[in-house]
């Protein structure tokens, strides 16, 4: 059967002067549970984990398996530049509750193909009978990841599937045609979802749906229709407000403002969208949340 999933890339809440801010995560948590989307994708790119510690990862972990686990799939992003500081990261969220982890490569120094396989054999012993998804972002972390070592990583007991962020339709579909056909692939493309499942894939994780939900579902429901002209109406809204937030948390986290979720910033090094920007912003979560 083929599915259309989106999994949201949830944003961290912080406060102005860059605390960690739970509460509001947690107001943004449940805004997502309300979205009928079929999973979560916490504390990646879009959730800024690099700059999260280990107090703060277990807290945002807890806090989204309180809100969330008994509404849709929860996936634990525990990538780290080293395999010690990524499996830590995945007993503390076991010990919480998570089964579902997806990975980013090693990142900061490049690594061989022998030890990105190291990396991900020892996460994916650490996952133990979770599941766990190879995050491929080579614009970000440096390491890419050719179809043949995709192939191998799909070895490994527990890796299920991938993200794959930043690369061409052309690449997915060959990553596709290489591994097994139950092995699962996720675009990180917020308005290829039809496209991405052309080529084979699952779904998509999106950041943008973590704010304007209904249009990705729109877009899912028309795909499984197959009615073209309901496609083209769905994909032309998406492309809408991926077009105005895209992949910029500080828009999202204007969007909450607009919607009255939480009043939430960015603690990465993000400029605060200017007036006109928090203009365009109000437009399509007024037209499209």
């Amino acid at each position: 059967m083929t599915r259309y999933d989106i999994l949201t890339a949830i944003p961290t809440a912080f406060r102005r002067d860059g605390s960690l801010d739970l509460e509001g995560s947690r107001a943004i948590f449940r805004y997502v549970g309300e979205s009928g989307n079929e999973g979560a994708f916490v504390l990646g790119t879009t959730g800024e984990f690099p700059s999260i510690d280990l107090a703060e990862f277990t807290a945002v972990v807890e806090a989204a398996l309180d809100e969330l686990a008994d509404r849709m799939r929860v996936i634990v992003h525990v990538g780290q530049p080293s395999a010690f500081e990524a499996v830590r990261l995945v007993g503390i969220a076991r010990e919480r509750g998570a089964k579902e982890f997806a990975a980013l490569t090693p990142y900061y120094l490049r690594s061989s193909d022998d030890a990105v396989f190291d990396y991900f054999r020892q996460v994916s012993d650490a996952v133990g009978d979770g599941r766990l998804y190879v995050y491929i972002y080579p614009a970000r972390s440096g390491n890419p990841v050719s179809p043949e070592l995709l192939v191998r990583l799909a070895t490994l007991p527990n890796v299920v599937g991938a993200k794959v962020s930043e690369l061409s339709l052309d690449e997915l579909a060959a990553y596709r045609a290489a591994v097994p056909a139950d092995f699962e692939l996720y675009t990180g493309a917020d308005r290829d979802l039809v496209a991405a499942v052309d080529t084979g894939a699952q779904g998509v994780v999106s950041g943008v749906s973590s704010v304007t939900p209904k249009p990705f579902r729109a877009l899912a429901d028309a795909a499984r229709s197959g009615e073209a002209s309901a496609i083209a109406a769905a994909q032309a809204a998406v492309d809408e407000v991926v077009a105005t937030i895209g992949g910029d948390m500080a828009r999202m986290k204007e969007g909450y403002r607009v919607l009255g979720v939480t009043d939430a910033y960015c603690r990465m090094a993000l400029d605060e969208p200017d007036a006109d920007a928090k203009a365009e912003v109000a437009r399509v979560v007024g037209a499209y949340a």
